[in-house]
C-alpha cells in the first residue's frame, strides 16, 4: 500500500522502570509508518479521502504523553493502537520508538523497539439451537460491533441447518460473519469465548447443543495448529452449513490450505451429498 511517514517525531516522556525515569523523564523518538491508499485523495486533491498527518502527528505525541508505562514495548503497541483507532483509512502501520537516554551503563548511540500492527481479515462461523437462536446470533454479532478492536463488514443470512456430529438435538440456526480486527488468533478466540459465556455457553458435550458457537474459520491466510486453535477450521470444508453462508459472503475466498474457493468448495461437498 501507499506510504505516509513521520518520521522521528521528539516527545518528552515519562517511560522507564527505574524511578528517577518516572520522576524526571527524557525525550523520546516515534517513526510512524502509515500504511494507507493514497490514490483517492491524490486524484481529487482533497484531503478528507486522506489522513491528516499533522493530526497524526499530535495523536502519537499525546499517546506517548498520556501516561508513564515501563516499557517503549508498551509505549509503541499504545500508539500503534491510537493511530488504528483513530483513522479508518490506515490499514496498518509500521511504528517504531526510540529512546536514545536510556540508562544504558555502557556508550551507545540509540535503542528502539519497532512493531507492525494492522487490521487483520477474518471469517466467523456462527451457530445456535437453544433458546431464541435468531435473537441470540444478532445479539453475539451486536457485541462483536462493541468492540472496538473489530469491525464487523459483513453477516450472511441465517439457515437452518441439521445436527453434526451424531448427537441428538435440535436443529441449529447456522451463518457466517466477516470481520475485520486488531486481536491476534488466540486473543480473538478468547473474547469469542467471553462473548459465548455471556449467553450461558457451557461446554459439556462435544458437538452437542449451545446458545451460541463463534468459531474462526478463516484468519487471512494464517495456518497454525495449536492446543487450543486450529486455522483453518479443520472440518470446515466438510459443512455445509459452514460453507453455504461462506459461499454467499464470499465465494471467491481461497482455503489457505487447500486453494479451492468457498464457492469450489460447496459444490464438491454438494456431489459428495
Amino acid at each position: 500500500m501507499d506510504q505516509i511517514e513521520i518520521k522521528d517525531l521528539e516527545v518528552y516522556a515519562y517511560h522507564g522502570v527505574f524511578p528517577e525515569e518516572k520522576e524526571k523523564g527524557q525525550p523520546f523518538y516515534v517513526t510512524a509508518i502509515l500504511h494507507t491508499d493514497l490514490r483517492p485523495a491524490g486524484t481529487a486533491d482533497d484531503l478528507t479521502l486522506s489522513t491528516h498527518y499533522g493530526e497524526a502527528a499530535l495523536t502519537l505525541k499525546s499517546a506517548m504523553e498520556s501516561q508513564s508505562l515501563d516499557l517503549i514495548e508498551a509505549a509503541a503497541e499504545h500508539c500503534a493502537r491510537e493511530i488504528l483507532l483513530k483513522y479508518p483509512l490506515i490499514h496498518s502501520v509500521d511504528l517504531k520508538v526510540s529512546k536514545p537516554h536510556a540508562p544504558i551503563p555502557v556508550p551507545f548511540g540509540d535503542v528502539s523497539v519497532t512493531i507492525h500492527r494492522g487490521w487483520r481479515q477474518v471469517f466467523l462461523g456462527l451457530g445456535s439451537n437453544m433458546g431464541d437462536s435468531e435473537q441470540i446470533l444478532r445479539g453475539g454479532v451486536q457485541a462483536l460491533t462493541a468492540d472496538p478492536m473489530i469491525r464487523v463488514r459483513k453477516v450472511s443470512d441465517w439457515i437452518v441447518t441439521k445436527p453434526y456430529g451424531g448427537v441428538e438435538q435440535d436443529d441449529f440456526l447456522n451463518g457466517a460473519a466477516e470481520i475485520e480486527t486488531l486481536y491476534t488468533p488466540e486473543e480473538l478466540l478468547r473474547k469469542l469465548h467471553g462473548i459465548e459465556a455471556d449467553y450461558g455457553r457451557e461446554r459439556k458435550i462435544h458437538w452437542g447443543p449451545r446458545t451460541l458457537d463463534m468459531d474462526i474459520l478463516l484468519f487471512e491466510n494464517v495456518i497454525m495448529d495449536t492446543e487450543n486453535l486450529t486455522i483453518p477450521h479443520r472440518d470446515m470444508c466438510n459443512r455445509d452449513f459452514v460453507l453455504r453462508p461462506m459461499a454467499q459472503i464470499a465465494p471467491y475466498q481461497r482455503h489457505p490450505g487447500n486453494g479451492h474457493t468457498m464457492e469450489e468448495l460447496l459444490q464438491r461437498l454438494l456431489i459428495k451429498q
